[in-house]
């Protein structure tokens, strides 16, 4: 008969719990910097910061557009890795930096990037004891459910287009109801290139804008010829959601 040790009892009792709060750590340091950033950062990641310095910036590119790029890119997955102010901005400085395909290239992997740390970041922690909890419920919640997995991929884009929907939100949700990674990256990554094309588009012009002494118009961001297209991709993608609801309804 073997008999347990009682200091190897202790350290299992006391590893279950570290490895439980572990867990979370990923989530919590994002949440945490999270917090801090909106309210230290949201003076510096402006307009006029990116004014103040764009002459520094467009020297840097014509020297090394390279290394700049790699700058950029590092700095725009922490702003959204961390939810930090700025965002909007990033995406417009990248079409100033380096023009409409190479600022979308460059802020569409840029965003992917750091929605996918968020995910995987929720996934580890919370998402796992939720996605458990889902996974054992019943009645309204397993219908809900059911239904998002059903549905999972026009669903996560309708996330990505539809524009009231928080980039962060859209980030978070879907780890936490068990959503599956290569469906969330697909979706992300294609379903904020219609939003993020406008804004390097708006950020191409910034330099005109700068030399007016004006700031950046977002009133484009709302006109028909903008809006008509994504909400018309919105239609698309949950076109096989209402197709299933009407067949479900017709018994098909």
């Amino acid at each position: 008969m073997k008999h347990s040790n009682p200091d190897d009892e202790m350290t299992e009792t006391t590893q279950v719990p570290r490895s439980g709060l572990a867990r979370h750590i990923p989530l919590l340091v994002i949440l945490t910097v999270a917090v801090v950033g909106f309210f230290s950062l949201g003076d510096y990641l402006t307009f006029e910061t990116l004014r103040d310095n764009r002459e520094a910036l467009l020297a840097w590119r014509d020297a090394n557009y390279w290394s700049l790029a790699g700058v950029f890119i590092l700095v725009y997955v922490l702003i959204v890795t961390f939810s930090l102010p700025g965002a909007a901005v990033a995406s417009m400085t990248g079409g100033f930096l380096f023009g409409l395909f190479a600022g979308t290239v460059f802020n569409v992997f840029a965003a992917t990037v750091g929605a996918s740390a968020i995910f995987l970041a929720a996934r580890w922690g919370l998402g796992e004891t939720l996605t458990a909890r889902l996974e054992a419920s019943e009645g309204a919640v397993k219908r809900i459910k059911d239904g998002l997995r059903e549905n999972e991929i026009p669903v996560l884009f309708l996330m990505r287009l539809v524009p009231v929907v928080p980039f962060f939100v859209a980030n978070l949700v879907p780890a936490l109801v068990g959503v599956k990674f290569r469906n969330f990256l697909l979706t992300t990554a294609l379903g904020i290139i219609p939003g993020g094309i406008v804004y390097t588009w708006i950020g191409v012009g910034l330099g005109g804008v700068f030399d007016r002494g004006e700031t950046p118009d977002l009133s484009l961001l709302t006109e028909p010829f903008v809006i008509g297209p994504i909400l018309g991709l919105c239609a698309l993608a949950a076109l096989p959601i209402l197709l299933k609801l009407i067949r479900g309804r017709r018994g098909l």
